[in-house]
């Protein structure tokens, strides 16, 4: 991870596989199966992953980097 990346973790028990994350950044987001996963557990900082965070029914995503957890924002 570089300096100013973003590590992606999907709690995949708590998953429903909504599919709101791979709709919302479907080449940071796949279902596998019935549940999501990240396709890159670490990603460059962006607005989107965040989103898609934000968008999780269950909250499942989260999105830490240098600075701690970033999203899902309250």
């Amino acid at each position: 991870m570089t300096a100013v990346g973003w590590r992606i973790e999907v709690d995949r028990e708590a998953c429903i596989g909504s599919g709101m994350c791979a709709a919302l950044a479907p080449d940071l987001f796949v279902l596998g199966g019935t549940r999501a996963e990240a396709v890159l557990p670490e990603t460059d900082p962006e607005e989107r992953v965040l989103d898609a965070a934000d968008s999780c029914p269950v909250l499942a995503i989260r999105v830490s980097g240098p600075e701690g957890v970033v999203g899902p924002r309250p």
